[in-house]
């Protein structure tokens, strides 16, 4: 299996680039600098994924090394909280550049290696975030409610391809998206999930592992959330 990851320089995306190719699969990683991680099974990349002539090339590249793609996993993400009223537009132009041009530009490019395999498994990251309408995280809340739309409706164009487009939507995990919350804002927003406690990585690849399967087939267009949210 070939598969590719963005954002793993860290947290959730490097938890899923030494879980995949600890179960056999040739992953590809990005993100905006370097990676201390060394493996045969290993390709880096250094690029922001807002970057469309970086990400055209990247792909290009390996399509032409291993002729394929067959997972996606667009991972990569920025959150920014704020009051409404003290959110500069500077700010949300950052993040949904990371969170929905990058998402869609990899989506974009990776679909085309897919559709002419005819065959594939995009998953695109949300957050609980958008169901539960958090104060404060109106900007990144939105963004992702844009991922999820997207989700949605390229399921559907690509349905006849065998390419699946799935979401997850993690509950709070502790990596550096969310070190400078305040606790007792964390605390309040545990308690609003049906299992009241952190995410942990396993939780993510479970789920991860449930759309990528070959047996997945028939599931595409979905957004699930962990920890209980709805």
């Amino acid at each position: 299996m070939i598969t590719l990851i963005t954002g793993t320089s860290k947290g959730i995306g490097r938890y899923l680039s030494e879980y995949y190719i600890g179960v056999g699969h040739m992953v590809v990683g990005c993100s905006r600098g370097e990676s201390d991680y060394e493996n045969s099974n290993y390709y880096h990349y250094r690029l922001d994924v807002s970057n469309e002539r970086d990400v055209i090339q990247m792909v290009k590249d390996v399509k032409k090394r291993f002729g394929k793609i067959d997972n996606l996993i667009n991972n990569a993400g920025i959150a920014m909280m704020n009051h409404l009223l003290l959110t500069p537009l500077s700010a949300l132009e950052n993040v949904f550049k990371t969170n929905v041009f990058g998402t869609f530009l990899l989506l974009r490019e990776v679909s085309k290696v897919m559709i002419k395999n005819n065959y594939g498994r995009i998953v695109n990251f949300s957050t609980i975030a958008v169901p539960l309408t958090l104060e404060g995280e109106g900007i990144y809340a939105a963004s992702k409610a844009a991922v999820e739309t997207l989700t949605r409706i390229s399921a559907r164009e690509l349905a006849s391809f065998s390419v699946t487009v799935n979401a997850i939507g993690p509950a709070p995990i502790k990596t550096d998206l969310i070190k400078n919350v305040d606790n007792e804002k964390i605390e309040k927003l545990l308690k609003k999930q049906a299992i009241d406690r952190f995410g942990r990585f396993e939780d993510v690849s479970n789920l991860v592992d449930f759309f990528i399967k070959k047996e997945s087939g028939f599931i595409t267009g979905q957004v699930m959330y962990l920890g209980g949210v709805s």
